[in-house]
């Protein structure tokens, strides 16, 4: 492996956790303004440098941990979900990049179905009620819209016809199928990510902040990070799977897209409340499987008509 490969990787691990951190100032005054306030304004020039102000303070703090909880899992949770996050942007297809993987579809789905077990890894560690009933409930939540997420994935993938990010475009005649796709991908996303009206896994008034109650400080931190980046990385490949209209578009059009789409996860916070859980089992198990399958079936035989 050449100087580059790393040079490459190092590039994007440090700029993506550099639009990690904006992302989050983004997100606050966004919320702000959406309710008639002012968001963060007080550190520095109109509170640009607050997400570090944040990041210093949490990783200050004393790092507390509870007395009976398994000390190892407890601390590696949290480092394995951000090296998870990370390890996403490794396939980010740049116009400059110098490592190129040709399955890069299924290093994302592999890498993404490893964060379930984050969740059950933080909530069983703390040793703590709360905790384990959040981490079960972020589990079955995973499980319930993962199932058809994927399956959106494989009808996105019948129709491209390849499984390498840099080659994949929308033909013309396909967009009219994408859109519903895209739909359903989108909220599937929000659930992924454990956003609003999907964020059960911290649900605060139900489980007390859910599967991380006993973190805090630096520990809590990292959680906090690893959420963000899969925000930015599941807009990142959303634009790539159903927005593309050239194979590799410019850099500037794709982070256009990717911005907007993370814009999206805001603005749907501030408009919509929490979903009940049977809600949310509904949705996934009767309407979204049922569809993502028919699309699964009906994608082959529309392209040989076609």
């Amino acid at each position: 492996m050449s100087i580059p490969f790393f040079t490459s990787i190092l590039m994007s691990v440090i700029l993506a956790l550099v639009a990690m951190a904006f992302y989050t100032l983004m997100e606050r005054k966004f919320l702000g303004y959406f309710h008639l306030r002012k968001g963060p304004n007080k550190v520095g020039l109109m509170g640009i440098p607050q997400p570090f102000a944040d990041a210093i303070k949490l990783f200050v703090k004393e790092q507390a941990s509870p007395t009976p909880s398994n000390q190892l899992p407890f601390l590696l949770a949290p480092t394995m979900g951000l090296i998870l996050a990370i390890m996403m942007w490794i396939i980010y297809p740049h116009s400059h990049q110098s490592f190129y993987l040709q399955f890069s579809v299924l290093y994302f789905l592999c890498v993404s179905s490893m964060n379930v077990y984050t969740t059950f890894m933080a909530g069983w560690s703390s040793n703590s009620k709360y905790a384990l009933l959040g981490a079960l409930r972020g589990v079955a939540q995973t499980i319930s819209y993962e199932v058809s997420m994927s399956l959106i994935l494989l009808s996105a993938l019948v129709i491209q016809m390849t499984m390498d990010f840099t080659k994949m475009y929308i033909f013309s005649w396909t967009i009219l199928m994408f859109m519903p796709l895209a739909t359903i991908w989108f909220i599937t996303n929000l659930a992924e990510t454990n956003r609003t009206p999907f964020d059960f896994a911290e649900g605060e008034s139900e489980l007390v902040s859910g599967f991380n109650v006993e973190y805090s400080s630096g520990l809590f931190a990292l959680i906090f990070m690893a959420e963000y980046m899969n925000i930015l990385v599941m807009s990142l490949f959303t634009s790539l799977i159903f927005l593309s209209t050239l194979p590799l578009m410019s850099d500037i059009v794709l982070i256009a897209q990717t911005v907007a789409l993370a814009a999206l996860f805001v603005w749907i916070r501030a408009t919509y409340p929490r979903m009940r859980y049977d809600h949310l089992m509904n949705l996934t198990w009767k309407s979204f499987l049922p569809f993502s399958l028919a699309m699964l079936i009906m994608c082959p035989s529309l392209i040989l008509l076609l």
